[in-house]
């Protein structure tokens, strides 16, 4: 199956006063044309900064991006940015996290919405309103022609959601980025929300990377997962595959973390004890040394590398899970 996204050896530094901040490590990642792959690890993991660095969103003087990136045949990281910015919409699109913040509080929906139609495919004004009511029928919003009128806070947080999945679809991309769609949603909005983008990834042959913290989410919704742990992926599977046969203590740790229904209640959560590295200054071992319980003494003197199986599974770890010690 060919790669829609390739990316080969990314690294992304942020300029801090306390020092260079790797927030991205020499990160490989290739995403399946047809596709859903999940993005998953806790808050600081690098996940969102890899997808942001991969579309070429970071810019300024305090960050730096090393390494290739090739979306669709084209090799970003040797375009200039207005040749990566004709991309966006039509080829690559974000959903961003807060849909409260990333969208403009002044300007009506309507108007936000019909943007990018009239930029990128040429539509007069009255067309992309036309076009701008259909896209928000078609993720499910009752309404749609008063919705268009109304501005973002006068709209709950899953009205507001589905408006960016609106605005992320408009130009019918090849590659969406969903970053943390469900945040900050109720249980069963959020179940609205997975489904949805389950369908239109179907409808449209979109492929799709869905970044989350939540192993639950990843489950039913991609084909495949790569885990993160301090910038770096640590495994990288087919999802049925890396459920049945995880390799690596940090995903056992991620999947035992989710509360459980069958659980008393009372019983106190399964939490990960520490924290993430310093990401200006890391560790010469595992990263994950100090919070994994199959820690041996080699884990804290050399970092391990990449390891692939003879399936294709791969997993960053000297003891994986599964092997005699």
């Amino acid at each position: 199956m060919s790669s829609l996204l390739s990316v080969k050896n990314m690294t992304v530094n942020f300029d801090t006063p306390r020092g260079s901040l790797e927030a991205v490590r020499n990160v490989d990642i290739e995403i399946p044309a047809g596709t859903s792959v999940g993005i998953v690890g806790e808050s600081g993991s690098g996940k969102t900064v890899m997808c942001r660095a991969a579309m070429g969103l970071l810019q300024g003087s305090t960050v730096s991006r090393t390494g290739t990136v090739v979306f669709d045949g084209h090799e970003l990281t040797a375009m200039t940015k207005e040749q990566v910015r004709e991309l966006f919409g039509s080829g690559m699109a974000m959903i961003f996290q807060d849909p409260l913040t990333a969208l403009n509080p002044v300007r009506r929906i309507g108007v936000q919405l019909s943007e990018g139609l009239r930029i990128r495919l040429g539509m007069s004004k009255s067309d992309a309103m036309a076009r701008s009511k259909e896209l928000l029928e078609l993720v499910r919003i009752p309404n749609a022609a008063a919705v268009l009128k109304s501005f973002p806070y006068q709209l709950s947080g899953g009205m507001r959601q589905r408006v960016m999945i609106a605005i992320a679809i408009a130009c019918n991309p090849k590659l969406l980025f969903a970053d943390e769609p469900t945040t900050a949603l109720d249980v069963t909005v959020q179940a609205q929300i997975l489904q949805l983008l389950r369908e239109l990834r179907e409808d449209l042959k979109m492929s799709m990377v869905l970044v989350t913290h939540d192993l639950g989410v990843v489950a039913g919704n991609t084909d495949y997962v790569a885990v993160m742990y301090a910038g770096e992926v640590v495994e990288y599977a087919p999802t049925a595959k890396l459920f049945a046969d995880m390799r690596m203590p940090y995903t056992e740790a991620l999947l035992n973390s989710i509360p459980r229904v069958d659980h008393k209640p009372g019983t106190a959560l399964t939490v990960i004890a520490g924290r993430l590295p310093d990401p200006t200054n890391r560790p010469s071992g595992c990263g994950f040394a100090p919070r994994c319980k199959y820690v041996q003494e080699k884990c804290h003197k050399e970092h391990p590398n990449l390891k692939t199986d003879p399936d294709g599974h791969v997993y960053r770890c000297w003891f994986p899970i599964g092997e005699a010690l």
